[in-house]
């Protein structure tokens, strides 16, 4: 009879976010960040782009894709996939320590727009560190453009519109957590 080997971790992987998705309110939010084009059109780095900032490929836009109209239904298509591996890029990134809606809504906004930068940005949130993740989602102001074969050109420049969406998507890292309703209630025999 064959034998079965049951392997128990002191410390087993948790996924503290799994139930989160993406709220309404945080999708208009990352809708207004990113904005909705129903052409294509070159965005700050020279990228060819579509919809709700979906990449449709790195360098600029051929002179036949340049203003291009996209179907809605494309459009709609393509935000729902960047949701969703945006969704799953924040739970792989913080699966131990959970986050309140407004910080996950956060998350998803900034890997839907830096998903390659996004592990490292968040991953302070899994010792509790939310000030670290704030100021790690600060970092990343700057545009770098590319040319025709997705090459980096030139040196990146500072974006204003990246400044303030940050400054956004941080907010919630930095919003002190509500009080557990035990600390609110005077201790027994205390007077208020």
């Amino acid at each position: 009879m064959p034998t079965t080997t049951t392997h128990c971790s002191a410390n087993p992987p948790t996924d503290a976010n799994a139930n989160l998705s993406l709220s309404a309110e945080g999708q208009r939010a990352l809708q207004q960040n990113e904005g909705l084009r129903r052409v294509y059109y070159n965005d700050t780095a020279n990228n060819c782009t579509f919809g709700v900032g979906s990449l449709a490929h790195m360098g600029p836009c051929t002179a036949r894709e340049l203003g291009q109209p996209v179907p809605d239904s494309a459009i709609r298509a393509q935000l729902a996939t960047g949701i969703r591996r945006a969704e799953q890029i924040v739970r792989n990134a913080v699966p131990g320590q959970a986050l309140t809606q407004e910080q996950f809504d956060a998350a998803v906004s900034f890997a839907y727009n830096v998903p390659g930068g996004a592990r490292a940005a968040l991953n302070p949130a899994n010792r509790g560190d939310m000030a670290a993740v704030a100021r790690n989602m600060n970092d990343y102001v700057y545009v770098h453009a590319h040319d025709a074969h997705g090459r980096p050109v030139g040196p990146p420049l500072r974006s204003d519109g990246l400044v303030s969406r940050r400054r956004r998507e941080a907010a919630p890292f930095l919003a002190s957590p509500p009080a557990p309703a035990s600390a609110l209630e005077p201790a027994s025999g205390a007077t208020p």
